[in-house]
Protein backbone atom coordinates (compact mmCIF):
# COMPACT_ATOMS: atom_id res chain seq x y z
CA UNK A 1 0.00 0.00 0.00
CA UNK A 2 1.36 3.56 -1.18
CA UNK A 3 1.77 6.28 1.14
CA UNK A 4 -0.96 8.07 -1.38
CA UNK A 5 -3.63 5.07 -1.03
CA UNK A 6 -4.52 5.68 2.92
CA UNK A 7 -5.52 9.62 2.09
CA UNK A 8 -9.32 9.80 1.44
CA UNK A 9 -10.05 11.05 -2.63
CA UNK A 10 -11.26 14.45 -1.92
CA UNK A 11 -12.57 16.04 -4.72
CA UNK A 12 -12.14 19.83 -4.61
CA UNK A 13 -14.25 21.56 -7.08
CA UNK A 14 -14.57 24.26 -5.63
CA UNK A 15 -11.93 27.12 -3.67
CA UNK A 16 -11.57 26.90 -0.10
CA UNK A 17 -12.86 30.77 -0.36
CA UNK A 18 -14.91 32.57 -2.17
CA UNK A 19 -14.40 36.16 -3.52
CA UNK A 20 -17.35 38.61 -2.46
CA UNK A 21 -17.88 41.52 -4.97
CA UNK A 22 -18.24 45.07 -3.07
CA UNK A 23 -19.51 48.21 -4.23
CA UNK A 24 -17.89 50.34 -6.66
CA UNK A 25 -18.16 53.23 -4.50
CA UNK A 26 -16.47 51.15 -1.49
CA UNK A 27 -13.79 49.92 -3.41
CA UNK A 28 -12.65 53.67 -4.89
CA UNK A 29 -12.88 54.92 -1.68
CA UNK A 30 -10.37 52.19 -0.55
CA UNK A 31 -8.23 53.35 -3.05
CA UNK A 32 -8.30 56.76 -2.25
CA UNK A 33 -7.83 56.04 1.48
CA UNK A 34 -4.51 53.89 0.41
CA UNK A 35 -3.26 56.41 -1.74
CA UNK A 36 -4.03 59.24 0.63
CA UNK A 37 -2.03 57.46 3.54
CA UNK A 38 1.10 56.91 0.90
CA UNK A 39 1.01 60.72 0.73
CA UNK A 40 0.80 61.52 4.09
CA UNK A 41 3.61 59.23 4.90
CA UNK A 42 5.99 60.27 2.04
CA UNK A 43 5.58 63.81 3.25
CA UNK A 44 5.88 62.58 6.92
CA UNK A 45 9.36 61.16 6.19
CA UNK A 46 10.45 63.36 3.07
CA UNK A 47 8.96 66.72 3.22
CA UNK A 48 9.66 69.86 4.60
CA UNK A 49 8.06 70.56 7.91
CA UNK A 50 8.02 74.43 9.07
CA UNK A 51 10.84 77.19 8.29
CA UNK A 52 13.13 76.10 10.47
CA UNK A 53 14.30 78.07 13.76
CA UNK A 54 16.27 81.04 13.90
CA UNK A 55 19.57 80.69 16.33
CA UNK A 56 20.38 83.32 18.57
CA UNK A 57 23.27 85.81 18.08
CA UNK A 58 25.87 85.23 21.02
CA UNK A 59 28.97 86.65 22.02
CA UNK A 60 31.10 88.32 19.32
CA UNK A 61 28.52 87.51 16.24
CA UNK A 62 28.34 83.67 17.09
CA UNK A 63 24.76 81.93 16.06
CA UNK A 64 24.60 79.04 18.83
CA UNK A 65 21.49 76.89 18.87
CA UNK A 66 20.82 73.83 21.31
CA UNK A 67 19.32 70.88 19.23
CA UNK A 68 17.72 67.73 21.39
CA UNK A 69 18.67 64.67 20.26
CA UNK A 70 15.32 61.99 21.16
CA UNK A 71 14.02 60.20 18.37
CA UNK A 72 14.90 62.76 16.16
CA UNK A 73 16.54 66.65 16.21
CA UNK A 74 14.82 69.22 17.64
CA UNK A 75 14.43 71.74 15.82
CA UNK A 76 15.55 69.91 12.83
CA UNK A 77 15.94 72.95 10.69
CA UNK A 78 18.26 75.69 11.77
CA UNK A 79 18.21 79.00 10.14
CA UNK A 80 21.29 81.11 10.59
CA UNK A 81 23.25 83.68 8.64
CA UNK A 82 25.66 83.10 5.99
CA UNK A 83 29.82 83.62 6.26
CA UNK A 84 28.94 83.57 10.18
CA UNK A 85 29.85 80.97 12.80
CA UNK A 86 27.70 78.33 14.26
CA UNK A 87 27.76 76.32 17.37
CA UNK A 88 25.37 74.43 17.31
CA UNK A 89 24.71 72.08 20.82
CA UNK A 90 23.19 68.38 20.68
CA UNK A 91 21.93 67.08 23.71
CA UNK A 92 21.73 63.63 23.44
CA UNK A 93 19.21 61.75 25.83
CA UNK A 94 18.20 58.97 23.57
CA UNK A 95 19.64 55.82 23.85
CA UNK A 96 19.62 54.37 20.58
CA UNK A 97 22.84 53.56 18.95
CA UNK A 98 21.75 55.36 15.92
CA UNK A 99 21.48 58.60 17.34
CA UNK A 100 25.14 58.15 18.94
CA UNK A 101 26.81 60.23 16.12
CA UNK A 102 26.25 63.09 14.05
CA UNK A 103 27.59 64.04 10.46
CA UNK A 104 27.99 66.66 8.84
CA UNK A 105 28.97 66.01 5.10
CA UNK A 106 29.07 69.57 3.67
CA UNK A 107 32.07 70.34 6.02
CA UNK A 108 33.29 67.12 6.33
CA UNK A 109 32.94 66.61 10.19
CA UNK A 110 31.69 64.35 12.59
CA UNK A 111 30.80 64.62 16.49
CA UNK A 112 29.95 61.91 18.86
CA UNK A 113 27.03 62.58 21.27
CA UNK A 114 27.60 60.52 24.66
CA UNK A 115 24.26 60.09 26.36
CA UNK A 116 22.84 62.51 28.70
CA UNK A 117 25.87 65.23 27.72
CA UNK A 118 25.90 68.19 26.00
CA UNK A 119 28.53 68.51 23.11
CA UNK A 120 28.86 71.57 20.85
CA UNK A 121 30.65 71.53 17.03
CA UNK A 122 31.35 75.22 15.76
CA UNK A 123 30.61 75.78 11.76
CA UNK A 124 31.06 77.94 9.42
CA UNK A 125 28.46 77.96 6.47
CA UNK A 126 29.95 80.56 3.77
CA UNK A 127 27.53 80.50 1.58
CA UNK A 128 23.82 80.96 1.43
CA UNK A 129 21.83 77.42 1.07
CA UNK A 130 21.27 74.48 2.85
CA UNK A 131 23.52 72.19 4.88
CA UNK A 132 22.31 69.08 5.82
CA UNK A 133 23.44 66.75 8.52
CA UNK A 134 22.24 63.55 9.35
CA UNK A 135 22.89 60.42 12.47
CA UNK A 136 25.73 57.76 11.80
CA UNK A 137 22.54 55.85 9.38
CA UNK A 138 20.90 58.55 7.67
CA UNK A 139 18.17 57.23 9.06
CA UNK A 140 17.79 60.84 10.97
CA UNK A 141 18.49 64.16 9.39
CA UNK A 142 18.37 67.83 10.07
CA UNK A 143 19.65 70.77 7.94
CA UNK A 144 20.98 74.34 8.73
CA UNK A 145 19.47 77.07 6.08
CA UNK A 146 22.04 79.46 5.46
CA UNK A 147 20.33 82.92 4.26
Amino acid sequence: MTPLSVIPSLVLSAPLWRTLPQPLALRVLVAALGLALIVVELWWFLGRHGGGVVASEGEQGVQEITIAVDGGYTPSQIRVKAGRPVVLRFHRTDPSGCVAQVIFPDFQRTLDLPLGVTTSIELLPSRPGPYPFHCGMNMVRGSIEAE
